[in-house]
């Protein structure tokens, strides 16, 4: 069994390993986000706190972890009777993000339920997690149907697993805990406020902390017994204070005055619904818990709004997370009641005594004495509250000054909007999401098909009937159906895929008048929003000057490229045949990385070519007319304005083998007609 490095060993994280061990004294807090750029030690202080957590009892060969003094009833191992009870250490289940729905939920031998009526069920990963920790490195990466199971069971305290009418329940309780680098893109919404409690990690800035990370991890590495025997002594001491927090927090008093406080907190942040008033509740409790008081003051639950509330009050992924402290203590001040005075030392390790949880250093032979790092902080580490909103940029001339590069400053994108659906036409195979129709593990049933592998959807009338002819020559002579594997028939499912939208958007002088960019900037915004939504995959193409760039490889993450936007500068010549022929080599390379995810491309242009060669608007042609032999399903975001309209970018559409629209149609259910323009429009190239 390998060695875990140990928790206590860990440098700095503060908000990090308070969150953890809150969560250990008090489950009901709900788990744990951590989000933080790559590096940062996170997955490793997750795997670390199984290691502290009380042991748990089981019924004797109860494979769904069932508490003897109160065994589930539906256990699909019961009913339990006087079987004995065993003590085991509490597990720590990690989940893949590319874990199948069956490895997650379980699976349910369908020959045996039909043929038998027997419910074989072999648990899946919900199940192993009961009364411990369910651990999702990377899980903003995680699929759709994935998280859909995750939601129904964190609500419910159960999994369901239902096929074809035959059904099995057991209790799925578990602390979940989860990592992410907001880089790769955010979570839906839903999953995002299952998460009792959020943190952010960094990489520390200060010189001496970094050395002592790279000292205890080289010493760990090479002797992981050692290392973790010469904190043995502090992993024990962290242990007992947690079943004494857990044995306290049953006595701890919620007074009236500090509910009024987490109601207004609550209320003045704006957060949806009432989870965040109850996690508060329940985090300051365990604050309290923690410091080893029996009733919460407002220092907890300053704390706890630092903890629960900055992934709550966010309206749209492009907001960053975080909380105005100002705001939060003048709210606090402004319904402080009469309470007992707040603990000279609210924090959970003692009064600077290095004591469990502190990161100290215990004698390590010749490996140097380590920077003093106190334990859980006094409070969370103050965000800078937040920027007051820029006034609105003046306007200005479409001929306004330049730089020497004739290049100008970015221009601030306009408000998003509500947008139609773009589509890819066809039927897709690519990864679940909520754009273009595809062939999917969940959707409408469409058909039927042998299973090739592991069957997941049954698809029942098929089965019966491919059964059916052989029942007499199977010597059936029963009630029950004979059915053979080969009976057996999948279900073809049709449903949502989500696609790659590469952005293509002109950053020429042509489009440099500020309101035209910031209206253009601002429609971009709103589709990269809709392709948030849809969880579709994102890339960000840009043309000026000489050349184009690519602002953003593909990714999940919608708000680094609405951040590349904002940050986008404009001026120069039109180089149209450069940005189409980079986003075509793009395109190239994504489709051998993920082959079954399809690309649309969205070209925001008023389709002015003046840069690229001696003949720019027949070279951007050319390029145009490239990606319709690749068979990309493209639309041009037309953003020509003025009386006097060359109709440039429709001409673009037309070689692209796509539609146009304008920055007003965008809006409009005109656009409702895209998709079967260009499934026309396709149709007409083959035949032809």
């Amino acid at each position: 069994m390998s060695t875990r490095y140990p928790f206590t060993a860990v440098v700095g994280m503060d908000d990090l390993r308070l969150a953890l061990l809150l969560n250990a004294v008090s489950p009901a807090v709900g788990g744990v986000l951590v989000r933080g750029e790559k590096g940062t030690a996170k997955s490793t202080a997750v795997r670390a706190l199984a290691e502290l957590l009380p042991q748990v009892a089981v019924v004797a060969g109860c494979r769904f972890s069932c508490d003897p003094a109160s065994p589930d009833p539906g256990c699909p191992d019961g009913p339990h009777g006087d079987g004995g009870a065993d003590a085991r250490p509490a597990r720590m289940v990690e989940l893949p993000v590319g874990a199948s729905e069956d490895r997650l939920v379980g699976s349910l031998d369908i020959e045996k339920a039909l043929a038998d009526g027997v419910k074989a069920f072999e648990p899946g990963l919900l199940a192993a997690a009961h009364r411990g920790i369910l651990y999702v490195d990377e899980v903003n990466l995680l699929s759709d149907h994935l998280i859909d199971h995750l939601l129904d069971a964190a609500a419910m305290g159960a999994s369901h697993v239902e096929r074809e009418g035959v059904s099995v329940r057991h209790a799925a309780r578990f602390l979940l805990v989860g990592t992410m680098n907001p880089e790769e893109g955010e979570l839906r919404p839903q999953l995002l406020d299952r998460f009792g409690l959020t943190v952010e990690v960094a990489a520390s800035r200060v010189p001496e902390e970094r050395v002592e990370v790279v000292r205890r991890r080289l010493a760990f590495e090479d002797d992981p017994a050692g290392f973790a025997g010469r904190w043995a002594g502090e992993e024990a001491a962290l242990r007992e204070r947690i079943v004494a927090a857990r044995e306290l927090l049953p006595k701890v008093a919620l007074g009236d005055a500090v509910l009024l406080q987490i109601a207004a907190t609550c209320a003045a942040f704006e957060v949806d619904g009432m989870r965040a008033d109850i996690v508060m509740a329940r985090t300051a409790t365990a604050l309290a818990a923690w410091a080893g008081r029996e009733e919460v003051t407002s220092e907890d639950v300053r704390r706890a709004a630092l903890l629960a509330l900055p992934h709550r009050r966010r309206r749209n992924p492009f907001d960053a997370p975080g909380m105005d402290e100002d705001k939060l203590d003048e709210t606090l001040e402004r319904f402080k009641g009469d309470e007992p005075e707040d603990d000279p030392d609210p924090g959970p390790d003692g009064p600077g005594d290095g004591g469990p949880g502190g990161g100290g250093v215990p004698p390590q032979g010749g490996e140097g004495p380590a920077p003093e790092t106190d334990g859980v902080p006094e409070q969370a580490p103050a965000q800078a509250p937040e920027p007051a909103p820029e006034p609105e940029p003046a306007p200005e001339p479409e001929h306004a000054p330049r730089g020497a590069a004739g290049e100008r400053a970015a221009v601030k994108a306009g408000e998003p909007f509500r947008t139609k659906t773009l589509s890819v036409p066809g039927l897709g195979e690519g990864a679940a999401g909520r754009r273009s129709r595809a062939r999917t593990q969940n959707g409408r049933t469409t058909g039927a098909t042998r299973p090739q592998g592991t069957l997941t959807k049954l698809h029942l009338s098929a089965t019966v009937r491919a059964a059916a002819p052989h029942q007499r020559a199977r010597g059936r002579s029963g009630a029950g159906l004979v059915v053979r594997r080969d009976d057996l028939r999948q279900a073809v499912r049709e449903g949502r895929e989500g696609n790659l939208v590469l952005f293509v958007v002109d950053a020429s002088g042509s489009m440099a008048a500020r309101r035209r960019m910031g209206a253009v900037k601002g429609a971009v915004l709103s589709l990269l929003l809709d392709a948030y939504q849809r969880r579709d995959k994102v890339g960000l193409v840009t043309f000026r000057g000489r050349a184009a760039e690519l602002a953003l490889p593909p990714t999940s993450s919608v708000d680094a490229a609405a951040a590349r936007l904002e940050e986008l500068p404009t001026g120069g010549r039109t180089p149209l045949s450069a940005g189409l022929l980079k986003a075509r080599d793009v395109l190239r390379v994504e489709r051998l990385r993920d082959p079954s995810r399809r690309p649309l491309l969205v070209v925001v242009t008023d389709g002015r070519a003046t840069g690229g060669g001696p003949d720019p608007v027949g070279l951007a042609a050319r390029a145009a007319r490239l990606h319709a032999a690749d068979g990309t399903a493209s639309v041009v975001v037309d953003c020509e304005a003025g009386p006097v309209r060359l109709g440039l970018a429709g001409g673009l559409a037309r070689h692209l083998g796509g539609t146009a629209v304008t920055l007003d149609e965008l809006r409009a259910d005109a656009i409702a007609g895209l998709v079967r323009e260009a499934q026309v429009n396709r149709s007409v190239r083959r035949a032809a």
